[in-house]
């Protein structure tokens, strides 16, 4: 059966007992006059003084228990408190003070006084139950009102730990007693329908939650342990930080609980988890009294390394300041509750002692937890006596240190808070009250629900801080943010290196200091707590199966992707004219690229322009000869019109070089399909010539009289004039157009020409090819005629080079990639200009500039 089950089991059943009893005591009592209403049990209060109005106070004064064996064959004893608690003795003493403040301020609460009844819980539920049920039978169990009538008990200071102020509060309730908690921040308590009377000067946990997770997103601490303690504050605290952590970057990386009854075997267990964690970071949701006898069998591993995050309720604890605990705890950061000022406590704190207080065992044990020895007789069993002359020093810090009250601070604006209730409770003027019929409240008969109302509209002002409460009981959200540093005597120190502000927007709450940080093993950087490093600008992280997504391995990112935040779960595309650089963190422009003046522009440049200049030579040459045989015979004019053509054969492939554009790319394959048409033309006009020249000698043929100058001429342009009237069919219909081509090659912009229609294009280079063949075919037929100087033979040669030069274009030019296929179609060019020039015009120059002997018309009949 679950802890808190049996605890409200219990209290119910001591509830239903205590009615029974009272109803057949009464009846009893009313049959025969007597009163018979007696104590079952005691338990005596840590202080009592009397008043007009009777508070109570419920206080953590030990942190262990021992549970009694309860076989039930006997009557079981009471649980024994061990563990003494300075601390918490220190916020009795501020509540006493508060009271004694009140009671002779002549502002607040005049010609009235507080009394009080102040209980230790033992920071334990069941402890802390039987606290409360002694706080109600007044101020003196013996004399007990409980019989006869209502207790005199107002309101409730405490508890600390939320599990006991649970308990605490299901049972006043019932009385309807208001409970002002300085201690307990459970977001449970938020359920006005559980715990109706139910109020505290302490934010709620939902607050310090969104706080630690906004803590842990900052110092990106991605794989973190929980350690809570078995109690609802543990509890609804783990479960809010999950709540908090959903959607950030923050995983889990194990969920341990101290048991509420300490175990050091299950406390090794969870120091086991600890130490084999990759988690560096350890987020403690506990009270001090649990976490005291865990952090000495801790120390006692001697684990460093570990930087622990403390919630508010350890965070200021005294008992951890001593030097033996910083080289484990220096460093912690966590979020303690706001600090006060209260004028008084430190010169009250010095008026106890064993002298005045001679019969109060409390101070015994403070002072046996101070100096290690009795101050009473009756305690030197196992101690020495003290002297009686010790005083209450600097280095008592868990008892004495007031410079910077928390938890005491709220003690005490808890005790106002029911102060100035109480006054305005008091000033209701009689047909102006908050009840029935306009009615106040009797002032010598006030009940808990009527001073319940005046809480929750109470609103006053402390040490410069405004208190009040909202509808559920909560106080104004507001954390400080603590560092254990190691002080000048070797103490922790717990500084103050930011605040938590929960009234502000969402995002502006945090305020860090980090340079005033000093972190786990006394370093300056902050530690690195993440099950897999980060993944860096360039990589997406890709989660291990069956693994929380904070365990991952980090993935290049594709080409053409980018990530530029470290982390980052996908990897984007780059926009259409964009590109990855090469550490996949930026988009660049893409790198544009076309057939330029460069390493391979320049070349083809310089063949071209030498082509040319080669042909002009060629062309001057002839002028210059024009008179010989060589010219003559080989018919000059067409010979000079086949260089004209291969001067703009040569010179049309620069059209190809440079940044296509509109025009060059219309220009481009015109120019080049109409020059060599040109040039083809004029070919297959000469060797017309030359085959019908040859068998013009055969007596009876007359074929030269249809192959004159004018018909060559008609036949030249006619042959040409086709390829023009498809040209400008191509340009009309569709002609070519620059593209920005990226699909060859994703990571570059290929600028080139789109030939605009396919068709035409193939018609173009097909009617070439066409008149090439013929060409040939009549040149090879005539390969064979006599002469030396047979120019059938080297037209043959020359169009069997241009074929193969065009017929190996076509697929070089197709599976060509960006601009390399108008560096093959240039080339082509090239190569097909130099072939006709140098098999058609080579040895006609030789015989001009080297064997002029030669060049004579016998010789190049072979008459010689």
């Amino acid at each position: 059966m679950p802890l808190l089950a049996f605890f409200s089991l219990l209290y119910y059943v001591i509830v239903l007992s205590l009615i029974n009893s009272s109803v057949s005591r009464y009846t009893s009592s009313a049959a025969t006059g007597i009163r018979d209403c007696f104590l079952q049990n005691s338990f005596e209060p840590s202080f009592v003084a009397k008043g007009d109005f009777i508070i109570g106070g419920i206080f953590p004064l030990h942190y262990n228990q021992e549970m009694p064996d309860q076989n039930y064959t006997y009557r079981p004893q009471p649980v024994k408190c061990n563990g003494f608690d300075p601390r918490a003795f220190r916020w009795v003493q501020t509540m006493r003070l508060a009271v004694e403040e009140i009671n002779q301020s002549s502002k607040l609460l005049a010609n009235h006084t507080l009394g009080y009844k102040i209980f230790d819980s033992c920071a334990y539920p069941l402890t802390g139950q039987r606290a409360a049920l002694a706080v109600l039978n007044g101020l003196s169990e013996e004399n007990s009102p409980m019989c006869t009538g209502a207790s005199p008990m107002l309101a409730v200071i405490g508890e600390s730990g939320s599990a006991q102020s649970i308990v605490v509060s299901r049972l006043l309730q019932a009385f309807r007693i208001p409970m002002i908690s300085y201690f307990s921040s459970c977001a449970c308590f938020t359920d006005r329908r559980k715990h109706p009377t139910f109020f505290r000067v302490i934010p709620n946990d939902d607050y310090q939650v969104k706080a630690i997770a906004q803590l842990l997103v900052h110092f990106n601490w991605t794989w973190v342990g929980l350690i809570r303690g078995d109690h609802e504050y543990g509890r609804f605290a783990v479960q809010g930080l999950l709540r908090e952590l959903e959607g950030s970057k923050v995983c889990v990386a194990y969920q341990e609980m101290i048991p509420l009854l300490y175990s050091t075997q299950r406390a090794m267990e969870i120091i086991q988890v600890m130490r084999s964690s990759l988690a560096k970071v350890v987020v403690v949701f506990s009270a001090e009294g649990e976490m005291t006898p865990f952090l000495r069998d801790y120390m006692m591993q001697n684990i460093t390394g570990i930087q622990w995050v403390a919630s508010e309720a350890w965070i200021t604890a005294s008992v951890f300041t001593g030097r033996e605990f910083y080289p484990y705890l220096g460093g912690t950061i966590g979020f303690g509750i706001r600090k006060g000022h209260i004028a008084q406590l430190s010169e009250y704190l010095q008026t106890i002692n064993p002298k005045r207080y001679p019969n109060n065992s409390l101070v015994g044990e403070l002072w046996e937890a101070l100096y290690g020895c009795s101050p009473f007789a009756s305690f030197a069993n196992k101690l020495a006596l003290c002297s009686g002359k010790e005083v209450l020093l600097e280095q008592h810090s868990a008892y004495t240190n007031t410079s910077s009250p928390r938890v005491a601070y709220n003690v005490y604006k808890a005790v106002y808070a029911v102060a100035y209730s109480l006054h305005n409770l008091l000033l209701c003027q009689p047909g102006n009250g908050p009840f029935k019929n306009n009615s106040c409240a009797q002032s010598n008969h006030i009940l808990p629900w009527q001073l319940q109302y005046y809480l929750q509209e109470v609103r006053f002002k402390i040490a410069g801080e405004e208190v009040n409460f909202d509808l559920k009981g909560d106080s104004v959200p507001y954390y400080d943010i603590i560092n254990w540093q190691r002080g000048a005597t070797g103490n922790i120190e717990f500084v103050n290196v930011g605040l938590f502000d929960g009234t502000k927007p969402y995002g502006e709450e945090l305020l860090i200091q980090e340079g005033r940080i000093i972190w786990a093993g006394h370093q300056s950087e902050v530690p690195v707590s993440v099950c897999s490093p980060s993944c860096p600008p360039g990589f997406r992280k890709a989660v291990r199966r069956g693994q929380p997504v904070c365990c991952f391995d980090c993935v290049p990112c594709d080409s053409g992707k980018i990530s530029n935040q470290t982390d980052s779960l996908e990897c984007m595309f780059c926009p259409e004219d964009f590109w990855s650089n090469q550490e996949r963190t930026a988009c660049i422009p893409k790198r544009v690229e076309f057939l330029a003046y460069d390493a391979l522009g320049i070349p083809l440049t310089v063949i071209s322009v030498v082509g040319a200049s080669l042909t002009i030579g060629v062309f001057v040459v002839f002028f210059y000869h024009r008179n010989t045989a060589v010219v003559r015979m080989n018919n000059s004019e067409l010979s000079f019109l086949i260089l004209f053509a291969l001067i703009l054969c040569f010179l049309c492939s620069l059209v190809f070089i440079g940044e296509p554009t509109v025009w060059s790319c219309m220009l481009r394959h015109t120019a080049f399909s109409i020059t060599f048409s040109l040039c083809i033309s004029c070919i297959l006009g000469k060797t017309l010539v030359v085959l019908a020249a040859f068998t013009a000698t055969r007596p009876g043929d007359n074929i030269m009289k249809w192959l004159g100058p004018k018909q060559q001429r008609v036949i030249i342009f006619s042959c040409t004039l086709v390829q023009v009237v498809i040209c400008a069919s191509w340009l009309i219909d569709a002609p070519p157009y620059p593209i920005r081509n990226t699909n060859y090659e994703r990571s570059k912009i290929i600028l080139e020409c789109s030939v605009g229609s396919s068709f035409a294009f193939w018609c173009v280079l097909g009617y070439i090819g066409l008149q090439a063949c013929l060409c040939f075919l009549l040149a090879f037929l005539a390969r064979k005629l006599p002469g030396n100087f047979n120019e059938a033979k080297y037209i043959t040669f020359s169009m069997l080079i241009f074929s193969t030069v065009w017929l190996a274009f076509v697929p070089a030019y197709i599976s060509a990639p960006g601009n390399y296929a108008d560096a093959v179609e240039s080339f082509a060019i090239l190569a097909s200009s130099f072939g006709l020039l140098f098999c058609l015009f080579a040895l006609k120059c030789y015989i001009i500039l080297l064997k002029p002997e030669k060049n004579t018309k016998q010789h190049l009949l072979g008459k010689e």
